[in-house]
């Protein structure tokens, strides 16, 4: 064990994970591959704009910056359904604060990188790109980004927090005998701006998450502080048609567009132009085994346990894992090697099946929001909700607006969906459910097999 500790990766896990250590009485230099966004440009179209929930505000009030994140937030109250010219409203909950919140990552980062700094002890260094780790001589190999000059930094005690790329986690698996199982999305995502109005005021409604649900593929969009909208679309990678493949060989971009969400094309004057020059980007589950090389090494956050977008859990499962992981080391003091092996066998479960709800999202996002059934399933999950609230939580709850270890969530989940299946069989209305029948269902509901709370 040592005073001093080194992060590779400075977005917003690696940033609050040097806060948390900060905290410990522990000296950090942290290592980030691009530069300063507080000071640079990071370009168009290379950040989704992030979904900020309940467990994401629990770690952020930890560290003592919600109330400077709360100045940046948007409220989303629920989807924005645009579906044939038509749009209708479906709330993300029942209560008051059942919502989530739109924020932008470079804005959120720069909070969590002021903060560190201020901490007296977190030292960061931009434009370091981390290529590998040498366990037996103890160093970190970096290449300037600028520069190209490499160069290689001893090391005591590191943290990989570098994403779903991630140079730690790939020499912790060679050397710890890990796995790393990457399962890529047949979708790839291209982010786009739609600008404010010529009044500067939103050309759409501004408290909610936009969502064109197109079966096979959907675009959604997030409210900026602005007044712009951080649209992002969802589409195959390859194919024929209708994937990005064929708008990249001379599809027509704008035709696309204007058939499938001729709502959206009129609002973005340059579309097309967007389109071309904005990046391609690809998704995938990351999914590792091997979190830990005794107590000189250990990745959290993308690096460990990435998730696709569609659940908007990312940010915030990364976000509790730092909040599980400082518990840990707290709790064994002077033995990192059993805290970090204690985070992999506590959290894995979690991140795994909050990857597995993430992919399940999606066909909700681009397919079930408009499903006449799903809709019917929803109503009455919000009327159990309502009806019994301390037996019947909707999932979607239970993940945005709870701190429920997710593996619960999934469990409870199948459980309460049999009886939403049971209880809407046949049925095309909420007014033919058999509310008595609903009652001795949801009091049958075994959820005593794990705790209601954690991280």
């Amino acid at each position: 064990m040592t005073d001093h500790v080194t992060i590779v990766g400075a977005g917003p896990a690696g940033s609050m994970l040097s806060i948390l250590l900060a905290r410990q009485g522990l000296s950090v230099t942290m290592y980030e591959s691009r530069p300063d966004m507080r000071t640079t440009d990071i370009g168009a179209g290379r950040s989704i704009n992030l979904a900020l929930a309940t467990r994401g505000i629990e770690a952020l009030r930890e560290v003592g910056v919600m109330s400077e994140v709360q100045e940046i937030l948007i409220p989303m109250m629920g989807r924005l359904i645009h579906d044939d010219g038509d749009t209708s409203m479906q709330p993300y909950g029942s209560r008051p604060h059942e919502y989530i919140s739109s924020v932008s990552r470079t804005a959120l980062t720069s909070i969590l990188l002021d903060a560190a700094e201020a901490t007296g002890q977190v030292e960061i260094n931009f434009d370091m790109r981390c290529r590998g780790v040498d366990f037996e001589a103890n160093t970190l190999q970096f290449t300037d980004s600028t520069s190209g000059e490499a160069s290689r930094v001893p090391f005591t005690t590191v943290f990989g927090t570098d994403g779903s790329a991630s140079a730690v986690r790939d020499a912790l698996v060679e050397v710890n005998g890990g796995s790393v199982d990457i399962e890529p999305l047949v979708h790839g995502y291209k982010e786009l701006t739609m600008p404010a109005g010529s009044d500067g005021r939103f050309q759409i409604e501004k408290e909610a998450l936009h969502i064109w649900p197109r079966r096979d593929f959907m675009l959604i969009a997030l409210p900026d502080l602005e007044g712009t909208f951080t649209v992002t679309l969802f589409l195959a990678n390859e194919g024929p048609t209708d994937s990005f493949e064929y708008l990249a060989s001379g599809g027509d971009v704008l035709g696309f567009f204007e058939e499938h969400f001729a709502d959206f094309a009129p609002l973005v004057p340059d579309l097309a132009d967007q389109f071309t020059t904005h990046p391609h980007g690809r998704l995938a589950t990351v999914r590792t085994t091997g979190w830990a090389h005794g107590d000189r090494a250990v990745i959290l956050g993308d690096a460990s346990h990435g998730v696709v977008p569609f659940h908007g859990q990312g940010m915030n499962a990364a976000f509790e894992s730092c909040i599980v992981l400082d518990t840990c080391m707290r709790d064994h003091p002077g033995d990192w090697a059993t805290a970090f092996a204690e985070f992999e066998q506590g959290r894995k479960p979690d991140t795994d099946a909050i990857a597995d709800m993430a992919v399940a999202n999606y066909v909700e996002m681009s397919s079930s929001v408009v499903d006449e059934r799903y809709q019917l399933k929803r109503a009455v999950a919000l009327e159990l909700d309502r009806l019994w609230p301390e037996q019947f939580t909707p999932r979607y709850a239970m993940v945005m607006f709870n701190t429920i270890p997710y593996a619960e969530v999934q469990r409870r989940a199948a459980l309460q969906g049999e009886v939403l299946e049971r209880l809407t069989v046949g049925l095309i209305d909420i007014g033919e459910v058999d509310w008595q029948a609903a009652e001795r269902m949801v009091s049958e509901l075994d959820f005593n097999q794990a705790s209601d709370t954690g991280a």
